[in-house]
Order: C-alpha cells, then sequence, then structure tokens
C-alpha cells in the first residue's frame, strides 16, 4: 500500500497528471471547481505530500485492524463477544468523534479543490494570516503579529484567499476639492506606469495599472482610485511604493492631499467681550454668529 500511494502522489505531483484532470471537469461541467491553472510546482509538490500522508494513516489504520482480528482468530480467541463490545464502543467513540470525522472530511475538500495552500495569505473567519501548515485536521495560520491559529478545518466555513494566482493592488488617493481632476488622474496614471516600467518592479506588476476615477465624494475630499495586478502577495510592497510615488508628484505639482475641515460657528452674547471678537449691538437679538 505504501509503495501504491507513493505512485499515486508522484503522478498528482506531475504537470500532465494536472492537465488530465483539467480536461476531465472540463468533460464532466466541473471546471468552475478548477483553481489548479497556474498552480506553482512547490504547491502542487505541497498538496500531493498531505494527501499521501492522509492515505498512509488511513491504510495503517485498516491494514493494522484486519491484522489485530485475524491474529486474533488465529490464537482461538472467540472473536464474537469482542466484535459485539467494539461495535459498541465503535458507536459510543461514533458519536463523540463527530466533529473530528467532519474535520478530516473538510480538509480533504480543502486540500484536493487547492482552495489554499502553504503560504497563502487567507481569511478564514476566525483568522487571518500566511498558512504555515495544512493537514487532514487542522490549518495552522500566522497572523501579521505573529500569533499562530490552529483552525479546525471542520469550523472553515469560508475561505478568502489573498494571493492565488494574481493579487490586486486597490489604492483610493484623496485630492481637495478644488483639484483639477483630470489633471489628478494623468500624474496618478503616469507615477504607477513609470513604476510598472521599472526594472525592479516591471517582474511584480501583471498587467498595465489602470485608474478607474472618481471613487467617493467624502466630507473633506475627492477620492481617486488606482488598481494594479499584481503577482500574489507582492500587492502590499507595491501599494506602498506607489503612495510614497505619488505624494511626491502631488507636492511637485502642487495637488493638495487634504486634511479634515470644519466651519465652527460661535454664538456670542450681547455684552459679552472676547479677544478679536466684535461686540454685537443690543437690537434685541439674543446673539450673533461668528
Amino acid at each position: 500500500m505504501r509503495v501504491v500511494i507513493r505512485r499515486v502522489v508522484r503522478r498528482l505531483e506531475r504537470d500532465t497528471t494536472a492537465e488530465a484532470i483539467r480536461r476531465f471537469r472540463r468533460r464532466t461541467g466541473l471546471a468552475m471547481l478548477d483553481t489548479s491553472r497556474g498552480t506553482p510546482t512547490v504547491r502542487r509538490h505541497q498538496r500531493a505530500q498531505t494527501i499521501g500522508a492522509g492515505l498512509r494513516s488511513v491504510a495503517s489504520i485498516v491494514i493494522w485492524t484486519i491484522a489485530i482480528v485475524l491474529v486474533l482468530g488465529a490464537l482461538g480467541v472467540r472473536l464474537g463477544p469482542l466484535l459485539a463490545g467494539a461495535g459498541l464502543i465503535g458507536v459510543a467513540l461514533g458519536f463523540g468523534a463527530q466533529t473530528m470525522v467532519r474535520d478530516f472530511l473538510a480538509g480533504m475538500f480543502m486540500i484536493f479543490e487547492d482552495q489554499f495552500g502553504v503560504g497563502d495569505i487567507v481569511d478564514v473567519g476566525d483568522a487571518t494570516g500566511t498558512v504555515e501548515q495544512i493537514s487532514l485536521r487542522v490549518t495552522r495560520l500566522r497572523d501579521v503579529e505573529g500569533v499562530v491559529w490552529h483552525v479546525p478545518n471542520g469550523e472553515i466555513h469560508r475561505v478568502g484567499n489573498m494571493s492565488q494566482q494574481w493579487s490586486r493592488a486597490l489604492l483610493d488617493l484623496s485630492v481637495a476639492y478644488d483639484t483639477d481632476i483630470p489633471t489628478a488622474k494623468r500624474i496618478i496614471k503616469e507615477t504607477a506606469d513609470a513604476l510598472a516600467a521599472e526594472p525592479g518592479w516591471s517582474h511584480l506588476v501583471l498587467d498595465e495599472p489602470e485608474v478607474w476615477g472618481v471613487q467617493t465624494l467624502g466630507a473633506d475630499a475627492i477620492d481617486v482610485r488606482l488598481v494594479l495586478k499584481t503577482r500574489p502577495l507582492e500587492q502590499w510592497k507595491v501599494a506602498r511604493e506607489l503612495r510614497e510615488r505619488i505624494k511626491a508628484a502631488f507636492d511637485a505639482a502642487g495637488i493638495e492631499i487634504p486634511f479634515a475641515q470644519r466651519t465652527v460657528w460661535h454664538r456670542v452674547e450681547p455684552g459679552t467681550t472676547l479677544p478679536g471678537v466684535p461686540v454685537p449691538g443690543d437690537d434685541g437679538d439674543p446673539g450673533t454668529d461668528h
């Protein structure tokens, strides 16, 4: 069984096997489940090894159970009462192990469907972080603060993968209301295009930067949205560099990045004097706004 499992794992690691699976899914109408296109070889290797570990565990349990039963029978032990007792124990354990069985089944589906892999940054609801290990029962994540989360696979009801195949850097850039919007969009586009064309950054940007235009009309500023398609896990690095460059470009062009502004009306009662504030006339009006 171990030899067979090793051969299965090696076949799963091949590019030709992945292409055969995609053809099968297309023929059977399951193409929407195909998330393996463009899967790196290292990730395919990790997934195959995880599947192999699970198959080896199941095979060992089944084979050892059969072997023990056969040995007891050969020694003349009456198996009827033992099997009856084992059946009752199995039923009790089955009720108690429902959660574990659910975790194993959920883990198998997540691995076969390639929902995420080691190194991906995912949001599983209870925790968000980088995947460090995937087993059939539990997934281990490490968040940005360094905290390690062990999440049972059966408790993962939805997965948000931030690094599968490609990512997107999204920036909402605020400008003042008196800014000429076409000029601001041109400066943003030129700055993003220059970064995408540089040798040190061009390999991280997968497509031409796009300025989608005005996103919101806020209380203090107008937000202009810029998006770039990047390599997985590189969207934050590209976004940080772009913010720095666009800030410098706005300063050079005299475009203001506004701060919160408020107009305050202060009521001064008749007969009240404040430094720098004229005293309102006593004309019967309870007060004057300034």
